[in-house]
Order: C-alpha cells, then structure tokens, then sequence
C-alpha cells in the first residue's frame, strides 16, 4: 500500500476516533460512514479499520500510558484533537505487531497534530510518544538483559 494511502488511513482513523470520542457515537457506525465517504482503496480502508479497532481494544492501557507520561494534563482536559491522535500513534507504536517504523509513525502522528490541533499540538504529541517510546525501549532493553544494569 503507498504510503499516501497509509496517511489517509491514519487521517480517516483519527477522525474516527475524534468523533466518537466527542460525541459518544457508536464506533462502527461511525467507522463505516466515514469509510463509505472516502476515496479510500481496500488495502487502506482495511488498515484504517484496524487502526480504529485497535485504539477502541487497547484504550485502557493506551490512556493509562497518555496519563502517566502527560501527567499534567488530565486525560479528561487534554484538548480532544491531542489525546486522540496520541491513541493512535500509541497504538500503532507499541500494540501493532505490524508496526510502522517509529519514526514514520511519529512523524505521521506530529503531522496530523499540527493539521488539526493548536499550535502547540504538535510538539505536545512529539513530546509525549518521545516519552512513550523511551520508555518502552529502556523496558525492552532491561527484558533482554535479564534486568540487569
């Protein structure tokens, strides 16, 4: 799939999950409007679907992990446009076994910050999956070390 589809498949998915989010829609009914209205092939309408499907699955510990490493914004006060976006990075990120390379996925998520958020959405985001991230590594790197320093 071109990587132009991937991007419109994280947009559709963000916008997806912005509306529920927001106006507390039913997330399929919501997934299939938003995929009837897009020009979207179905390599890429599969993609944003599992994207969406994923977020809704893994919620818990992805905003688990949004609270932990935002801690001073409330997951309930973080502008809607900044907490959906994370969700999705953060899932593409760690809970995807498809994973996009990180930097891709970062750079696609400070994309969409910046197009839908404030000014500062962008470097909100790049901050917090910065943290997110580091996080995971040092984690991963202490598992194949036995958890030795």
């Amino acid at each position: 799939m071109p990587s132009g589809s991937r991007r419109r498949s994280r947009i559709l998915a963000f916008q997806v999950l912005f509306e529920v989010d927001q106006h507390g829609r039913d997330v399929a009914d919501v997934l299939a409007r938003h995929l009837g209205e897009s020009e979207l092939g179905e390599g890429a309408a599969a993609f944003a679907r599992e994207l969406v499907d994923g977020v809704i699955a893994n919620q818990q510990p992805i905003d688990a992990m949004i609270s932990q490493h935002a801690p001073a914004f409330p997951l309930a006060e973080m502008a809607p446009v900044d907490r959906n976006v994370l969700r999705l990075a953060i899932y593409e990120v760690l809970f995807d076994n498809r994973r996009a390379p990180l930097r891709v996925a970062i750079n696609e998520a400070v994309e969409i910050a910046k197009g839908y958020g404030s000014e500062s959405s962008g470097r909100f985001v790049n901050g917090v999956l910065g943290a997110v991230v580091l996080e995971a590594a040092e984690r991963n790197e202490s598992a194949n070390h036995g958890g030795a320093s």
